[in-house]
C-alpha cells in the first residue's frame, strides 16, 4: 500500500519539488497551498490531491487533513514547509507584520502538526519533517523576525522529538542554506523606513550582500527535496539534516567558532 505525505506550501519551491519527487516514487501526495485554483501541474497526477491549506486559517488546516484522509486513508508524513522571511530593522515593522511572521512560520506549523498528530498517534507511526534553515542556528543582520521563527522551529522540533518518539512518530529537521526559490520574491518581506537613518548603513550592506547570498551559491529546490526523502526513508532517529553545500559550510564554521569570532566574520563579510 502506498504511503502518503501532506505538504504545506506546495505551490512553488521546496514544497513543489518535494511533491513531485514523492509522487514519482509512488507516494500519495496531499499538496496543499493557499490558492489551489492556480495550480496547473500537480493536479495532473492521479496520486496527488491538490487542496487548500493556509497555515494561518485553522478551518482550512482541518479541512485539508480531512480531505487527505478521505482520499488516501492515511497521512504517514507531514512536511511543514510553508513560510516566508521577514527582514528589516525591527522598528520598521508594525506589530501586525511581526505577528504575521510568527503566525505563519511558528504558530501555523504547530497548528498543522497538532491537526495530524491524533491520526499518527492512533497509527503508532509517522514522521513530521519541519523545514528550518541554517538561519535557525545562526543569524544575519536585520533577520530578527525570520531568525526568531527558525530558532523557534529548532527548539520546538527538538522538544517534540522527546514526547513523540515513544509513540512511534519521528521528528526530522531539515536546514537548507540558500535555495533558488522565490524566497527573494513573494516569500520575502523586506521592510525599511528610511527616516530611521541610524539603521541605513546596515540596511544597505545587507541589500548589497543578499544578491550574493541568495544567488550564485544557491542550490536548487530539488536538493532539499532529496534531503527530505532521505530524512523520511533512512530508517534512523537522526534529528537534523543540512541541505546544500553552503549550509554544510556555514554550519561547520558556526560550530567551530565562538560567538564573538562568528559575529565578527559576518560583520567583516558585510563590511559593517
Amino acid at each position: 500500500m502506498s504511503k502518503t505525505i501532506l505538504i504545506t506550501g506546495a505551490s512553488t519551491g521546496i514544497g513543489k519539488a518535494t511533491a513531485k519527487l514523492f509522487q514519482t516514487r509512488g507516494w500519495n501526495v496531499i499538496a496543499t497551498m493557499r490558492s489551489p485554483d492556480k495550480e496547473t501541474e500537480l493536479n495532473a497526477f492521479d496520486n496527488v490531491l491538490v487542496t487548500r491549506l493556509d497555515v494561518t486559517d485553522q478551518a482550512s488546516i482541518d479541512a485539508a487533513v480531512a480531505a487527505g484522509l478521505e482520499r488516501f486513508g492515511a497521512i504517514d508524513v507531514l512536511l511543514n514547509n510553508a513560510g516566508y522571511g521577514a527582514y528589516g530593522p525591527l522598528e520598521a515593522f508594525s506589530m501586525d507584520s511581526i505577528r504575521r511572521q510568527f503566525d505563519t512560520n511558528v504558530i501555523g506549523l504547530l497548528a498543522t502538526t497538532k491537526a495530524v498528530l491524533p491520526h499518527m498517534r492512533a497509527a503508532k507511526s509517522g514522521a513530521i519533517v519541519n523545514i528550518s534553515s541554517i538561519g535557525g542556528k545562526m543569524t544575519f543582520p536585520l533577520g530578527t523576525l525570520y531568525h526568531g521563527t527558525k530558532f523557534a522551529v529548532e527548539g520546538l522540533s527538538e522538544a517534540l522529538h522527546y514526547e513523540l518518539e515513544s509513540l512511534g512518530i519521528k521528528i526530522k529537521i531539515v536546514e537548507p542554506g540558500a535555495i533558488r526559490t522565490d524566497f527573494g520574491g513573494r516569500s520575502f518581506d523586506f521592510q525599511n523606513d528610511e527616516s530611521l537613518s541610524e539603521y541605513q548603513p546596515t540596511v544597505h550592506a545587507m541589500l548589497q550582500a543578499m544578491g550574493d547570498l541568495l544567488g550564485e551559491n544557491a542550490s536548487e529546490a530539488s536538493v532539499v527535496a532529496d534531503v527530505v526523502w532521505t530524512a523520511v526513508t533512512d530508517g534512523t532517529a537522526q534529528l537534523r539534516y543540512t541541505a546544500g553545500d553552503d549550509a554544510a559550510e556555514y554550519m561547520k564554521n558556526r560550530d567551530a567558532l565562538d560567538d564573538e569570532a562568528f559575529i565578527g566574520n559576518v560583520k567583516g563579510l558585510l563590511g559593517l
